[in-house]
Formats: structure tokens, C-alpha cells, sequence
């Protein structure tokens, strides 16, 4: 029987090892998962989304600064439907310049300063009537998560 566990790099993983070992069980893999090297891209295209909206504020201050501008506009020279236009793009512009300032500067320090490590996968090969305790010993020890494979 096998049994997978995800866990992350701590000495939980470490003391899980050592007390599956005091228990018996001889057969332990544990592979390290790499780290992305690449940055994530930045805008989303037609087939991938990460669910982050690059738009939303841009479409709000335009919508705003527009309305402002065209109320405004009626007592400026080019009238209300110019000033409502160069409002909107003027929002657009802002708003579309924080989101990617947000994105790209303050967010990465975050993503770095978090130093997100990425999981180790632990199988654990042993027999039937050990099952329970190995899962025991795994939970105990703060996997996230635990799936079993018996081949028969």
C-alpha cells in the first residue's frame, strides 16, 4: 500500500520521517517540488485567466472623472461631450497606472518578503496494517494533504 502526503518544507516533515521510521516502515521518498522561476504574466489572454481584473478601477475613475468633466463641461469652452471624453481616458489612465503599479512594484516585494516556498510530496510504502498509523502520524504532524493507492 502507498500513501501520499503533501507537506510543506518545515521540520514537521522532518519529525514525520523520523517517527514513520521509528514505526518500521523502510520505504520513504520525499521529492521537493521546484519553485516557479518564471514571473506570471501580467495580462490575461482569451485562454488563461488568473482571475485578477487589470480593468475594474480604470472603468470606475473613467466613469467618475467623465461624469465630473461633462458636468463641468457645459460652463468650459469644448462643451460637455469633449470634457466627458478626455475624463474618461484621464480615468482610464489613472486607474489602469495603479492597478499595474499595485501589480508589478508592491505585490512582488510582498510575493518576496513572504518567501513562498513551494511543497514536498511524501510516499510512504508500507503494509495494510499500518495504514492507520501512518495516517495518523501524517495528519499529526500538519500534512495538507493525504491520499492512499492500494494495487490490486
Amino acid at each position: 500500500m502507498q500513501i501520499f502526503a503533501t507537506f510543506e518544507h518545515s521540520t514537521y516533515l522532518e519529525l514525520a520521517i523520523a517517527e514513520l521510521e521509528e514505526q518500521g516502515v523502510k520505504n520513504i521518498l520525499a521529492l521537493p517540488l521546484k519553485n516557479r522561476t518564471e514571473e506570471r504574466k501580467l495580462f490575461d489572454n482569451l485562454h488563461q485567466s488568473d482571475g485578477v481584473s487589470m480593468i475594474s478601477k480604470a472603468m470606475i475613475l473613467a466613469f467618475l472623472i467623465s461624469t465630473l468633466a461633462a458636468a463641468k463641461g457645459f460652463a468650459w469652452e469644448w462643451g460637455p461631450i469633449i470634457w466627458g471624453i478626455i475624463g474618461a481616458g484621464i480615468g482610464m489612465i489613472i486607474g489602469f497606472g495603479y492597478d499595474l503599479l499595485m501589480k508589478k512594484v508592491i505585490k512582488k516585494k510582498q510575493r518576496q518578503l513572504r518567501g513562498k516556498n513551494s511543497e514536498v510530496i511524501l510516499v510512504v510504502e508500507c503494509e495494510e496494517h499500518q495504514k492507520k498509523d501512518v495516517i495518523s502520524i501524517l495528519r499529526d504532524r500538519l500534512a495538507f494533504g493525504i491520499a492512499e493507492f492500494s494495487p490490486k
